[in-house]
């Protein structure tokens, strides 16, 4: 408050002069008879009512004019920080807010909220400064950038939409938000067009260029004491190997959690505590002393900005998955020698997991849930006892890969390729020399073109009523599947027609089997999503009917894209999915090390925004208090009116 303000207020001290004036007034003593007192001489009247405060609902009145008074002399001088948009020709504006919702928004301000609260408070205020022709567009900064509302001139949707905004644990996409913003309102018929960015700057890349640099649409940086600072130290990841526990931290840039301390807990049981690592990002140890019951909780102890990070589910470790091969190895190894041509091809690739060839297919699932995906190449059929371990791994999401030649058409009695064909292969003569260029899909089309004559003198047939079940991604010349897919459970299997044999066929050998192996193995990744993953990092789930998330803060929404389910867990924290089988599991969502970065990222200069907004706004009430002062003394009126005519009655 400045000095003028003070002193303006100051005249509300005057509200004693009321008060004085009424202690200060004297009435003449009232005359009472008394018989004897005829009897003695007059004197005059000494003694005089002692003085006491009269006529309190006009006293009070009179004080609250004076109040009043001195309110309506400071109100033109009391000033507040509010956001509020700047029209420099008068004409209707198109205003693209883009509001982060990440997780360092979460720290809190000295006034007590934290800074997504103040962040949404000013869009609030934004919307306050517009008017009718306004229009307005609303992007969420935290990664990914999504739009909140797009373009519209309804303010009241607009209000709807900040409603509908909570906090997130999500990093940083300021880039995207605001060029996303740009997009949303560059076609729209306001000549003024601006982007507001209400954010920390805590996007993890302050060494990038400054945000809002060369720029064709005007970004506003409003409410500067946003501006991230401070340091934070959260839990990546906690796994168990039998009683050996390894917790994963990490601080932001130039902090450590060197004197606080990680705790273990099983219910309300600790069970094992250690001292946080000195350096970050680092792994502390646990030993437990015995075999925990329930869920195993570690919690980091201490305080630091943000608190949502400093608490991890422990799972059990597991490794990144691997892929399976069986074949027969004497058939498909090069002339030359070495591994079989599969493996060789698979290890070309350079893929991040491992490739494990292993002699028979499992009889049991438990064998198959260390591999992402299956390679069977030309198998003689399949047990009972396998045909259940392997519908069972594509229940879970598995995915094969299943090349037929010779060997699957002469399948023993008892054994068969169910689930994913009910009929018996038949292997014939090749009638046609390769790939229809006309007929691949789902990316294959590069792949396709180098299998356009392909050397093989037999191919596979399958049954009619097995192809009518199959999405045929490449066919033959004359029609029949080449490579096809079909989809079992939350699995899917892809057919070869083809065995992986150079004996057989020269398919191997060809370029675009590489690019046929490779979109097979992204497709076993994206069965085999992690149990536990980043913030916002999308969850797959393929080949699911129905599906059913809940997270720390209840049911959360799901995208389907016609069999595929997408889900992007928006807090830290366990979630819980049921699948249409009624199948469960747990998910972990852990936090992004990147939004541990509270180092702001730079800001063009012109980002300022003085040409834009205002982030000082009057406090126009004096209308309000003259009203009230004008009815104070029309009361102070009525008061004198009515005391005057009413007349004490003489007993």
């Amino acid at each position: 408050m400045s000095f003028v303000a003070a002193l303006a207020l100051f005249v509300g001290v005057l509200v004693v002069a009321p008060y004085l004036a009424h202690r200060l007034r004297r009435k003449r003593a009232d005359d009472r008879p008394f018989a004897p007192a005829h009897l003695v001489p007059p004197a005059p009247p000494r003694a005089r009512r002692r003085s006491r405060l009269e006529d309190r609902a006009l006293f009070a009145t009179r004080a609250l004019a004076v109040l009043a008074l001195a309110l309506l002399g400071a109100s033109p001088l009391v000033r507040c920080s509010r956001l509020a948009l700047q029209r420099s020709s008068g004409a209707s504006v198109a205003l693209a807010i883009v509001l982060d919702d990440s997780m360092s928004m979460r720290v809190r301000l000295d006034g007590g909220k934290t800074r997504f609260e103040r962040a949404l408070d000013g869009a609030r205020e934004l919307l306050g400064s517009a008017r009718e022709g306004d229009a307005v567009a609303i992007v969420a900064a935290g990664e990914p950038a999504r739009v909140a509302l797009a373009a519209t001139t309804d303010l009241r949707a607009a209000q709807a939409a900040l409603d509908g905004l909570t906090e997130s644990d999500r990093a940083t996409d300021l880039e995207g938000a605001i060029a996303m913003a740009r997009a949303l309102v560059g076609q729209l018929p306001q000549v003024d067009k601006r982007v507001v960015v209400l954010s920390d700057l805590a996007d993890g890349h302050s060494d990038k260029p400054p945000l809002g640099e060369g720029s064709e649409m005007p970004v506003w940086i409003a409410l500067p004491e946003l501006r991230a600072s401070g340091t934070d130290c959260a839990l990546l990841s906690a796994d168990r190997a039998g009683l050996r526990v390894r917790v994963r931290v990490a601080c932001s840039p130039g902090a450590t959690a060197q004197g606080r301390e990680i705790t273990l807990s099983a219910g309300e049981t600790v069970v094992a505590k250690g001292a946080a690592p000195q350096t970050a990002p680092a792994d502390a140890v646990l030993m437990l002393s015995a075999e925990p019951t329930g869920e195993l909780i570690a919690q980091l102890g201490g305080a630091d900005a943000i608190a949502t990070d400093d608490v991890a589910t422990v799972m059990t470790e597991s490794g990144p998955g691997a892929l399976a091969v069986i074949g027969d190895t004497a058939a498909e190894s090069a002339a030359t020698g070495g591994a079989p041509l599969i493996e060789q091809a698979l290890a070309a690739l350079k893929l991040e997991i491992g490739v494990r060839p292993i002699p028979v297919f499992p009889e049991r699932a438990e064998d198959l849930a260390p591999f992402v995906g299956v390679v069977l190449d030309d198998p003689p059929g399949l047990t009972p006892e396998q045909r259940r371990a392997l519908g069972d791994f594509m229940d879970n999401g598995g995915v094969v890969l299943l090349a037929l030649g010779p060997r699957a058409a002469v399948a023993p009695l008892g054994a068969s390729l169910e689930p994913i064909l009910a009929h018996a292969v038949r292997w014939e003569l090749t009638k046609v020399p390769g790939a229809d260029p006309g007929s691949p899909r789902a990316g294959l089309e590069e792949a396709a073109s180098t299998m356009l004559e392909l050397d093989a003198n037999h191919r596979a047939i399958l049954d009619a009523e097995d192809i009518g079940k199959l999405n045929t991604l490449l066919a033959w010349k004359d029609g029949p599947p080449l490579v096809a897919t079909r989809t079992a459970g939350r699995g899917e299997a892809w057919l070869v027609t083809l065995p992986f044999s150079i004996d057989s066929s020269d398919l191997t050998l060809r370029p675009g089997f590489l690019s046929l192996l490779d979109m097979w193995v992204e497709r076993a990744r994206m069965h085999a999503s992690a149990r536990r993953g980043e913030v916002a990092a999308p969850w797959v789930f393929p080949g699911v009917r129905r599906l059913v998330v809940t997270g720390p803060k209840g049911p959360i929404e799901a995208q389907r894209d016609g069999s595929t389910w997408r889900v992007s867990p928006p807090l830290i924290g366990n979630y819980r999915v049921e699948f249409d089988d009624g199948k469960r599991e747990i998910r972990i969502a852990t936090p992004s090390a990147r939004e541990l970065d509270m180092r702001p990222r730079a800001a063009a200069p012109n980002t300022a925004g003085r040409d834009f907004g205002d982030t000082r706004a009057a406090v126009d009430v004096s209308w309000v208090v003259a009203l009230i002062l004008l009815f104070l003394t029309a009361c102070e009126l009525g008061l004198r009116v009515f005391s005057s005519t009413v007349r004490p009655v003489e007993p």
